[in-house]
């Protein structure tokens, strides 16, 4: 089975360079300033001329806004937009104006939480099951949290879809062999610390994927 990955939440020309190098499909750049892992627009528009056309790059937002989008689209030169919180009308509407792929993030904690990607067919490209953090939680997402992959099995999937939610080095061949997922996402499981991305974490995970 051919796995793709994601690392997502890059933000200096070491790790990018990583990512690249060690097989990476994708590669995620954050723009939430919550996060310890936003991006400037003027250090992305920096790193996205390292990228080589075989490595999608891709633009994480939660429920932004239109200078947002704008900006950040252009300046990260974004093949894709993944979106988090955001409604299927605004999602469809962001991916008819910027007519690039475009995610949707799915919190998963239970199965009931996996109906509610049935939404964005037609308004998404992707959907990307993740671990659905908890209420007080400031961040959607990037907080090493799994979820149940058994919630999976036998699930009817609308969209083609990625698996994200605590992944390492450690558990990523499980992870995609036990969903059938052929794209994976990490970000706090290639870090030394919130928002620090760690060289030798990222070529681990990707030398994990590889053997799947």
């Amino acid at each position: 089975m051919m796995v793709a990955a994601k690392i997502c939440g890059l933000s200096t020309p070491d790790t990018l360079d990583s990512a690249i190098a060690g097989g990476a499909s994708h590669v995620g750049f954050v723009f939430f300033a919550p996060s310890p892992r936003d991006i400037p627009l003027d250090r992305v528009a920096g790193l996205a001329p390292r990228v080589p056309a075989r490595v999608k790059r891709v633009g994480i937002f939660v429920d932004p806004d239109d200078a947002l989008l704008a900006g950040a689209t252009a300046a990260g030169q974004l093949d894709a937009i993944q979106l988090h919180l955001t409604a299927p009308d605004r999602v469809a509407a962001i991916r008819g104006r910027y007519r690039c792929e475009t995610w949707v993030a799915i919190p998963v904690r239970t199965a009931a939480d996996l109906a509610a990607g049935a939404a964005y067919a037609g308004a998404a490209d992707r959907l990307l099951y993740d671990a659905k953090t908890p209420g007080d939680a400031a961040l959607p997402g990037g907080l090493g949290v799994r979820f149940d992959w058994g919630l999976l099995d036998g699930f009817r999937h609308r969209l083609p879809w990625a698996l994200s939610g605590g992944l390492t080095a450690a558990n990523v061949a499980e992870a995609a062999r036990r969903t059938r997922a052929t794209l994976v996402d990490v970000s706090s499981g290639v870090e030394r610390a919130p928002g620090v991305k760690d060289v030798a974490s990222i070529a681990a995970f990707l030398a994990a994927v590889a053997t799947i």
